[in-house]
């Protein structure tokens, strides 16, 4: 964008040390699209052609409006995720001004530790799960487990009385009984299933459990192709163990609605911006996410600065990016595809591996080639790299 090429597009082949998944490879094909002197509403509605279009001539499927949004608080607040399923329901409910002073020891503490109390409500839970399979031992309850939370608590509606064990049971008046089901929108036969602790565990957990209880119950119409933009992500998340803040998706997105020009003010409004980010999601998965990018060196400094690195280390790290912008950069922005996903899903497969030539196992190894391989010590003296391991 600097050097005036003002729009471009690249197909690559690109490598991430990521988790390997169901809809995830470590190395992947990408679409990746770039323009200058454009909006973030001017960016979406294009690439929402783009797609429009490919569904249109490989599936010949026609879709009349506009792909809904919501922004990524209300993805968290419903749905525990930032890539939501909207294809069925279960929503997250919210119980912590309901919950979290009936003298039940784990709520009383979450919501004192600043974290939180949600529910999923399973319609006709009652007849179609079992207490074997939420409390310890059970696959809902294990599910939970291994996303993070310590476990699931219950209610059963049973006509206008709940049926729970233990301290919640004893401890819940007529008007917390009332509160619950008009928040929950629980009837006769239904099953409330409950989260409390840290609130990214209980969206975590709970999203989990709403994913797998959809598939066993077949509660997923999988006809449907839901589209969703998701925007408004915020600019950074706090890592507290290391009390600073990272940034949600990368350092370079734009934060919106920046006013201040005084360097103290400034860094305020950009650690309570959200970001000019967006993702297109489909059915749970991420197609695509973009951004606007910051094109100004000063600001481009400041959010450096607000991740923690020094004047040093934002020179000796991101010296070429700041002196590209300071020679004066558009406004610009774009968005990524993953192609091998998006064929994925419009063939109707189960895992990415079905779309991608010599797909990794799940040691990220490469079956043909038994890559990767050991490497000599030439070619490491080659690369100026060599491997210390500390004790």
């Amino acid at each position: 964008m600097v050097g005036g090429l003002d729009k471009y597009y690249q197909i690559a082949k690109c490598f991430r040390d990521e988790d390997l998944r169901a809809d995830r490879q470590p190395e992947f094909t990408q679409l990746d699209i770039e323009m200058s002197f454009i909006s973030e509403e001017e960016i979406i509605s294009f690439n929402e052609s783009l797609i429009k279009k490919i569904w249109k001539e490989v599936l010949n499927i026609d879709f009349d409006n506009a792909f809904p949004r919501m922004s990524w608080q209300a993805a968290m607040d419903n749905y525990g995720t930032d890539r939501p399923d909207t294809r069925y329901q279960m929503l997250l409910k919210d119980l912590g001004e309901v919950l979290g002073d009936i003298g039940f020891n784990i709520f009383t503490k979450a919501i004192k530790s600043g974290g939180s109390i949600k529910s999923i409500t399973v319609k006709g839970g009652n007849l179609s799960i079992s207490n074997v399979r939420i409390k310890p031992g059970g696959d809902i309850f294990q599910v939970a487990q291994d996303a993070g939370a310590g476990g699931l608590a219950f209610i059963r509606v049973k006509g206008d009385e709940l049926e729970t064990i233990g301290a919640i049971k004893n401890n819940l008046n007529e008007e917390h009984i009332a509160d619950i089901l008009r928040i929950t929108e629980a009837q006769d036969g239904d099953l409330i299933l409950l989260g409390a602790g840290d609130k990214q565990i209980v969206n975590q957990s709970l999203d989990r459990v709403r994913q797998y209880i959809a598939k066993d119950l077949n509660l997923i119409d999988k006809s449907k192709w839901n589209f969703l933009w998701v925007t408004d992500f915020p600019m950074f998340e706090r890592n507290e163990e290391e009390n600073r803040y990272e940034a949600l998706h990368h350092p370079f997105c734009s934060p919106k609605n920046i006013k201040s020009k005084d360097p103290e003010n400034l860094q305020k409004e950009i650690e309570d911006s959200t970001a000019n980010a967006y993702d297109l999601v489909l059915n749970g998965l991420e197609l695509g996410g973009g951004s606007l990018r910051i094109h100004e060196a000063n600001l481009q400094r400041e959010v450096l600065k607000t991740v923690g690195l020094t004047a040093k280390e934002i020179n000796e790290k991101f010296g070429f990016l700041i002196e590209a912008l300071e020679m004066g950069a558009p406004p610009h922005g774009g968005i990524a595809f993953g192609l091998d996903r998006i064929t994925m899903l419009i063939i109707g497969a189960d895992s990415i591996r079905e779309t991608i030539a010599f797909p990794k196992n799940q040691q990220a190894k490469c079956l043909l080639t038994n890559a990767p391989s050991n490497v000599s010590e030439s070619q490491l003296k080659e690369l100026d790299i060599e491997i210390t391991i500390d004790e």
